[in-house]
């Protein structure tokens, strides 16, 4: 039970991650917005760090507060 309900729930939020990723790769897209090199840094790092909290998540079987993300 308790893995069936795991795979569900995993299955689902990791499309929707990636789908969000996907939609913030759209923003890549130079004729319709402007940032900079400093603005996709502070993105990538963000999504790193927050992947890296993910894993160390499972490693440790804890959890982390939250963080938000700001340019």
């Amino acid at each position: 039970m308790k893995r069936e309900k795991f795979v569900s729930l995993a299955e689902k939020r990791v499309n929707n991650a990636i789908n969000s990723i996907r939609v913030i790769g759209n923003l890549s897209n130079a004729n319709l917005y402007e940032y900079t090199e400093k603005d996709v840094a502070k993105i990538m790092h963000a999504l790193k760090a927050e992947l890296d909290n993910v894993h160390a998540k499972f490693k440790s079987g804890g959890t982390k507060g939250r963080d938000t993300f700001k340019l």
